[in-house]
């Protein structure tokens, strides 16, 4: 198997376990620069949403339809949503913490 082919054997391992969450129901929610409401908005996800989570981190704390917290997800890079608004299971940390 050349590299190339490994490289991308491996690419698309990462590409089929990345899960996709739900953003609550009837929400267009903020897409921010950093974990936190100060950043720059970067775009407004539209309703019925989904959104993958590559790590998270803490940030500003935020009260949204999945209670209070101040776990941010980092869903693309530079692009951060508060994970109040993200329907994941768990009150705490379900990916790595971002590096």
């Amino acid at each position: 198997m050349s590299t190339d082919r490994a490289e991308e054997t491996a690419a698309e391992a990462t590409a089929e376990s990345l899960r996709y969450y739900s953003v609550a129901p009837g929400v267009r929610l903020n897409v921010r620069s950093g974990p936190g409401t100060s950043y720059n908005l970067v775009r407004v996800l539209p309703e019925g949403a989904k959104v993958p989570i590559f790590c998270q981190t803490p940030g500003t704390t935020v009260t949204g339809t999945y209670g209070t917290t101040n776990i941010w997800d980092n869903i693309n890079n530079g692009e951060y949503v508060s994970d109040a608004y993200v329907q994941t299971g768990s009150d705490g940390y379900i990916a790595p913490r971002c590096g």
